[in-house]
């Protein structure tokens, strides 16, 4: 009779509890932002005393580097589930609109991914790690629809990127840029050489 491995049920509830920490921060971040992340905060809304917490955590940084990866991970997971056309601009289009949506629909995930507002924070190697596995995979689906040299890329995340800093800032909630998405695709696609679409 084979008899499989015990479970680590230690291991299980520490990483339970890690999520959990992960969660009350995100949820503070979405209501206060992400300066108002703190340690105190988060024991008060998962039930724990402050100098409980650092058994599993050792600072706030220490939670910002778990919420950094896992905002990438959520990317990773809508970078999965895309289903890119055939025709290179459709393709390209699709992967505008996942990233566009994505980085749009959570502020505080958007600023904490992708702009540097917290003091003294910087993620550490296993978290970047996390974001440059969804940059390769953003980089194979541009690939994949024609978009091959650096330099190409680097001005593909700019255009992105710029786009969905000015929805955030200037249309929260809205859709003016999203609605431009198609055109910023075109302009693109004839920078660098992508053939129209036939129409």
């Amino acid at each position: 009779m084979k008899v499989s491995p015990n479970r680590d049920r230690r291991a299980e509830r520490r990483e339970a509890t890690r999520r959990e920490i992960v969660d009350a921060a995100w949820d503070i971040a979405h209501a206060e932002g992400l300066a108002s992340v703190t340690l105190r905060e988060i024991a008060d809304r998962i039930g724990m005393r402050p100098p409980s917490l650092y058994s599993h955590v050792d600072s706030k940084n220490a939670v910002f580097d778990a919420m950094f990866a896992d905002a990438y991970r959520q990317l990773g997971a809508d970078f999965d589930a895309m289903e890119l056309p055939d025709d290179p601009r459709a393709a390209l289009q699709v992967v505008a609109e996942v990233f566009f949506d994505f980085a749009t629909a959570d502020p505080a995930r958007y600023q904490l991914m992708f702009q540097r507002t917290l003091p003294g924070f910087t993620p550490s190697d296993a978290a970047y790690a996390e974001s440059l596995r969804q940059y390769g995979t953003l980089r194979t689906s541009l690939g994949q629809a024609g978009v091959a040299m650096q330099d190409d890329l680097d001005i593909w995340t700019a255009l992105l990127s710029g786009f969905t800093a000015q929805q955030l800032a200037n249309d929260p909630g809205g859709d003016r840029w999203r609605r431009q998405l198609h055109r910023m695709v075109d302009m693109f696609c004839d920078a660098v050489g992508i053939e129209e679409t036939q129409r």
